[in-house]
């Protein structure tokens, strides 16, 4: 069992709120952001890839975004990509540019995202937890081997609870901050 490591427990708990930014990121708001491309793999070249490895993704209006792809022979396999993602985007191609109109959400489209959003912060709390379990048996393997006291044990499981908790509220507050995105169009 691994010695009792404040600064390892806060370094993982925080990936667990980042990779919750990440996923909230590629949600759909309503507002064109780059972002919502990320997933996207294009077949190119005999191989999968990135789309931000073939194309340069902007948003040149609030309800547009525009791929440049850089290989004119690119254009097709990237246009499919885009309507295969199940992103509900239909891409409008001019030969280099290949132009998304970014739809309106309907309700029902908006509350499913907001479900689907509540869902990753959900995931990200369950890592956090599993976060903080490892942190107490480690305290616990630590007293067992006579390296730390009762008292030493009991204040370090209250300085994982309190990390815990302060993770805990930044994943709530980014799903709020998600939620409203989503809600209020």
């Amino acid at each position: 069992m691994a010695k009792y490591d404040k600064a390892d427990l806060e370094r993982r708990m925080k990936g667990a709120v980042d990779a919750l930014k990440h996923d909230l990121s590629g949600l759909r708001t309503g507002r064109a952001n780059t972002t919502l491309l990320d997933p996207i793999t294009v077949e190119v070249y005999g191989s999968q890839m990135p789309l931000n490895q073939v194309a340069t993704v902007s948003a040149p209006e609030p309800r547009m975004l525009s791929v440049q792809v850089w290989d004119k022979s690119n254009v097709g396999p990237v246009e499919k990509a885009i309507r295969s993602a199940g992103l509900g985007l239909n891409p409008i191609n001019d030969g280099n540019t290949i132009r998304l109109p970014i739809p309106d959400l309907t309700q029902e489209r908006r509350k499913e995202l907001a479900k689907l959003a509540g869902q990753y912060a959900e995931k990200a709390r369950v890592a956090i937890r599993n976060v903080r379990r490892d942190g107490n048996e480690a305290l616990k393997a630590d007293e067992n081997k006579k390296e730390i006291s009762e008292d030493d044990k009991k204040r370090g499981e209250d300085e994982v609870q309190k990390l815990t908790d302060e993770m805990i509220k930044a994943v709530d507050e980014e799903l709020a901050r998600k939620e409203k995105d989503i809600l209020s169009q």
